[in-house]
């Protein structure tokens, strides 16, 4: 094992034994096992943490987006347009609808998607824009409204990563007509397996999804729909309302950990830092630096015993899931260099401030020595300049 691992998604299960344990032994002697009281229970609770009117526990992330577009009856002939830059499952939620995403490029500061070339990308079968609060910080979602508001688009956030992130003071989640969330385990608020939620406040929207995620039925043998089966279960529910409670203060932890490493690794040779515009609060699901020599510093660090991740190392459209829509090399350049140079050091609720000395330690000492033998001229993409926190 790492001296410094990526994650311990444990460290959470130790922190909490006694509540969880408890929350556990709570559902096996309810005999309730498929939806429920706790899962209404957390709905309602996870609904007010966002400041919406409903919250619909569903199976996964994905399917929180996707059934999220079935609600808006979005699907075949229609244009949904994504980040060229984030992980698959947001393209997939749209090709599950039967729509066609459409990529845009993300801004270079950010790695959010990019507003000013958004509209360049509508059309006529263009309904809506699902955009992604990559690493845990928002995107610009004032410009990206007013866009969507302009040409009668739906707004979809994809908040998978952006657990009690704000923008202008709200949170994540009720930012646009509805959101789609995943508690995969690793997420600021993780549950002990898969699980995902709708928010929202249109009364529509949120009925048809609890509709769409049970068989398309409200009432047992009435099926108003071709449904799926897609239910948030009652144990990672009431897991979910455990840690729901401590989310806030875990995620002022990753802001702590987040400010010690701008400060210990700003004006390292070849780094470029992530920024946090100011009009945002990140919840700091990772930590993503960038580096012209990212392979290079990925094997040095694991060298150092510090263990990194590559969020994302294949853009959608280069991978085989989208072949068919013919994107070559250099059709989404931004995205590209962005997944040849990004590279996610270990950030979380529980971890040390020892193994945050040793991570930004073993980064100024490697990101030095690669310095030496780096190509001083100008490379892909330009420094992210001041951060914010």
């Amino acid at each position: 094992m790492s001296a410094v691992p990526f994650l311990r998604v444990q460290a959470s299960y130790e922190e909490l034994k006694e509540e969880l344990d408890d929350a556990y032994g709570r559902i096996m002697k309810s005999g309730t096992y498929v939806l429920g009281e706790e899962l209404e229970a957390f709905e309602a609770e996870w609904a007010e943490y966002c400041g919406v009117r409903h919250c619909v526990g569903v199976g996964n992330g994905l399917d929180a987006l996707h059934l999220t577009l079935r609600a808006m009856s979005i699907g075949p002939g229609d244009e949904v347009i994504v980040p060229s830059n984030t992980y698959i499952a947001t393209w997939l939620a749209v090709s599950n609808s039967g729509a066609t995403p459409v990529p845009v490029e993300p801004e270079s500061r950010t790695c959010n998607l990019d507003p000013a070339r958004i509209e360049v990308a509508i059309t006529p079968r263009t309904r809506a824009i699902m955009p992604v609060h990559l690493y845990g910080t928002p995107a610009d979602m004032g410009a990206i409204l007013a866009i969507a508001r302009r040409h009668g688009l739906s707004v979809l956030e994809d908040a998978s990563q952006a657990h009690g992130a704000t923008y202008d003071g709200r949170r994540c989640g009720s930012l646009g007509d509805a959101a789609g969330f995943s508690f995969y385990p690793t997420k600021n608020l993780g549950a002990m397996g898969d699980a995902g939620a709708v928010t929202t406040d249109s009364d529509e929207i949120a009925s048809r999804v609890r509709i769409l995620r049970n068989y398309g039925s409200r009432v047992k043998y009435m099926n108003e729909a071709k449904g799926w089966n897609s239910r948030l279960d009652p144990l990672q529910a009431a897991f979910l309302r455990v840690k729901m409670r401590y989310l806030d203060e875990w995620n002022s932890r990753r802001r702590d950990c987040a400010r010690e490493y701008l400060a210990a690794l700003v004006g390292v040779p070849g780094l470029d830092l992530p920024v946090v515009p100011e009009s945002s609060e990140s919840a700091w699901h990772v930590f993503v630096v960038r580096h012209p020599k990212r392979d290079e510093l990925k094997a040095a660090l694991a060298a150092e015993g510090v263990e990194t991740l590559m969020h994302y190392p294949v853009p959608p459209h280069l991978s085989g899931a989208y072949a068919e829509m013919g994107y070559g090399l250099r059709s989404l350049p931004v995205a590209e260099d962005l997944s040849r140079s990004v590279l996610s050091v270990p950030i979380g609720p529980h971890l040390s401030r020892a193994q945050l000395s040793t991570v930004a330690e073993a980064t100024r000492m490697v990101a030095d020595r690669l310095d030496s033998t780096l190509n001083k001229a100008a490379g892909p993409f330009t420094a992210f300049g001041p951060s914010h926190i």
